[in-house]
């Protein structure tokens, strides 16, 4: 199967994308690590993104069961609203919602730390590397569900019915592995990037948000929700890359122009 070039464009095509839809998982788990003690951020961002490959290339091996949650159990139908709740708009629905709630959290943790400082000190007495590994785990679950779904989408057809082995199942483990390499590569000067600004940092809460709201839309529009006969569309994901890129160039100006002040 390696002696066929379509193969190895589609490894290629989807290392690709598994590191752009890896960036949100890479922006959280920098966030999450930042709060623990400086000799512990980089075991804790190894250790995120290393979970994050074994959850992907287990659900890949799972994946008749995620095809199987596709199916609706629980059906609504009123004069203004019409929902049929599946497993895929429940999970996606929960990681949104597990977005908010800890993007929120920590933004506030971060206003009131600068008035507050023993706040910020009871915070990271209480906060431990199992803390840590527990909610990148949690969200994880979200973002390679998401990941599989979209590898998935871009595999379709590679496998022939004659082919002893699946072929789209095996390009798509190499896919994960290699992405899940370069990320490991760049995910600690990120972190340390992220920790050593804090306008970078509130950024990167704020992308959490942004996305938190686009998985309770794909959720949504998972379970064909309707209300008044209008039905939940899917946000395009290259609005929100395209926002990322944008801000984050306008916040690499804005720390130009604040080096230059202090020289």
């Amino acid at each position: 199967m390696f002696l066929q070039p379509e193969i190895w464009v589609a490894i290629l095509t989807l290392v690709f994308l598994e590191i752009v839809l890896g960036i949100d998982n890479i922006i959280f788990i920098s966030i999450a690590a930042s709060k623990l003690p400086v000799e512990l951020q980089k075991k804790a961002t190894n250790i995120g993104l290393i979970l994050a490959m074994v959850l992907r290339v287990i659900l890949l091996f799972g994946i008749s069961y995620l095809v199987a949650m596709q199916s609706s159990f629980i059906h609504v139908e009123t004069s203004w609203l019409k929902v049929g709740v599946t497993g895929q708009s429940i999970i996606m629905l929960a990681g949104g919602l597990f977005l908010l709630y800890k993007s929120t959290q920590e933004i506030h943790h971060k206003m009131e730390g600068i008035e507050d400082h023993e706040i910020e000190g009871e915070n990271k007495k209480t906060y431990t590397l199992s803390n840590a590994i527990v909610q990148i785990t949690l969200i994880n679950i979200v973002f390679s569900f998401d990941s599989i779904l979209t590898a998935v989408g871009m595999t379709t057809g590679i496998n022939k019915p004659d082919t002893a082995v699946d072929e789209a199942l095996v390009v798509m483990v190499i896919a994960v592995v290699l992405s899940m390499v370069v990320m490991l590569l760049f995910a600690n000067p990120v972190s340390k990037f992220v920790t050593k600004h804090p306008t970078v940092q509130m950024l990167g809460l704020s992308f959490l948000i942004l996305i938190g709201f686009i998985l309770i839309s794909e959720g949504a529009h998972m379970a064909h929700l309707e209300i008044f006969g209008q039905k939940v569309g899917i946000i395009p994901k290259g609005y929100l890359y395209f926002t990322i890129a944008f801000s984050l160039g306008v916040e690499a100006i804005n720390m130009k122009m604040r080096k230059n002040k202090v020289v």
